[in-house]
């Protein structure tokens, strides 16, 4: 009776102490792309850091939010940047490897309910060791490829403000306009 105790007790040690030593990467900025309501698919970005003395090799992963995920790279084929899918991303040891729009992803796959900006997605990294990690990540708006177009964003906001007032003071030179040429070819 004992020693089934003792075996289970060092088991349930072992486990613990292999979900201690399964958060081999520090995941920072992770976030899921708002996208649509009906849409079936998004993406997850996020930087992995790998502080230990060897690459960690991501080879998968999971969410509940999805039916799949896949890792996936934007590639230049001839010129055309396509999304194509992955067998590995690679984490080189003391570095970090970046999954940016345009770059790496994480690809999520028949979403199984609509994605909530602010809400959180649990994702499972599957590592090439057999470990793997979990971590969750809001849903947040996100630009797609290009990051400079989320400053356009903002500028376009303040551009909007100007236009308004120069489409008003346009609109009243083009009515004046108008009325000239009515009144002269009348």
């Amino acid at each position: 009776m004992i020693l089934p105790r003792s075996l289970l007790l060092a088991a349930g040690l072992s486990l613990v102490s292999l979900a201690a030593h399964a958060d081999l990467l520090t995941i920072e900025d992770a976030q899921v792309r708002a996208v649509p309501p009906g849409s079936q698919a998004s993406a997850a970005f996020m930087t992995l850091r790998n502080p230990g003395e060897e690459d960690v090799v991501l080879v998968d992963a999971g969410s509940a939010a999805a039916e799949v995920m896949e890792l996936h790279n934007h590639v230049d084929v001839e010129g055309v940047m396509q999304m194509r899918k992955v067998p590995e991303i690679v984490v080189p040891a003391g570095g970090s490897t970046s999954l940016a729009p345009g770059g790496l992803h994480l690809m999520l796959i028949g979403l199984t309910a609509p994605l909530e900006e602010g809400e959180p997605v649990e994702i499972e990294l599957i590592f090439e060791s057999g470990d793997s990690q979990r971590f969750e990540a809001p849903v947040r708006q996100i630009m797609v490829h290009d990051h400079d177009h989320d400053h356009d964003h903002d500028h376009d906001h303040d551009h909007d403000h100007d236009h308004d007032h120069d489409h008003d003071h346009d609109h009243d030179h083009d009515h004046d306009h108008d009325h000239g040429d009515h009144s002269h070819s009348h």
